[in-house]
């Protein structure tokens, strides 16, 4: 009888292993050059970086340190010149473009430092479009709940030429977590804010994620915004220097 016990104590752990949720996100050996021949600039140099379903993690480094430039490959919107990249449980190495714009709708939240509004649209219809796209019912009614929750509900109707740079910021956060993605990006969220609208749209991202479990990136030069996430990784000149857990 002990035998068994002790066989099963040993197998626990695999098994345990065996029936964890797969990471949200799960990079090896990354790597990413731009351009070719004695002008190519290698950005990322070997990152390996796996993040948990529901973590938040800020993602540090000086400028140039090739944070922004994970962030986009993280996502999809960049490819990496070699590695093997898992996100949400598909393999981004492995697929084309249109089929990373399919994996990303609906699942994956992102807020880019240059906006992407569409300058034809309202803020409503920047908002509301993505989520029609994903088939969602109700997609007008969560659209001007989520611009009133960024301080918008007074601005529906107004074109991204018509609303300051901070206002476009909100449109672009709004649109992000509209359609409550299990994962999402932001790249200096709070960057055109003022202090206290900043802090508004940190509580924000902060209560969707609690809401929904997402998991939640930031890249973030503020060290009161790393210190609120669970995990802060470091990057410079393209790879991870540091990776820990604050107290």
């Amino acid at each position: 009888m002990g035998a068994v016990t002790s066989s099963a104590r040993a197998l626990a752990p695999d098994a345990a292993a065996a029936t964890a949720p797969a990471p949200t996100i799960a990079a090896r050996d990354l790597r990413l050059t731009l351009g070719e021949g004695r002008g190519a600039v290698e950005i990322l140099r070997g990152i390996d970086l796996t993040v948990p379903r529901g973590q938040t993690l800020a993602l540090l480094g000086p400028s140039g340190s090739g944070k922004s430039s994970l962030m986009s490959v993280l996502s999809g919107l960049e490819r990496a010149s070699s590695g093997t990249l898992e996100v949400a449980g598909a393999d981004f190495a492995a697929l084309d473009e249109d089929e990373l714009a399919l994996a990303r709708r609906g699942r994956i939240g992102i807020v880019l430092q240059a906006f992407h509004l569409l300058p034809t649209m309202t803020a409503l219809e920047n908002v509301a479009t993505p989520l029609e796209l994903a088939g969602m019912a109700d997609a007008r009614a969560r659209a001007e709940a989520e611009l009133a929750a960024v301080g918008l509900g007074h601005r529906l109707a107004h074109y991204p030429a018509q609303l300051s740079g901070g206002e476009q910021q909100r449109v672009a956060i709004a649109r992000a977590i509209a359609p409550r993605p299990s994962l999402i990006f932001a790249d200096e969220p709070t960057g055109n804010l003022d202090h206290a609208t900043g802090e508004t749209i940190v509580d924000l991202l902060f209560a969707r994620r609690a809401e929904t479990g997402a998991t939640l990136v930031i890249i973030t030069h503020d060290p009161a915004l790393a210190e609120r996430c669970e995990r802060v990784v470091t990057l410079a000149d393209g790879v991870i220097t540091s990776d820990t857990l604050p107290a």
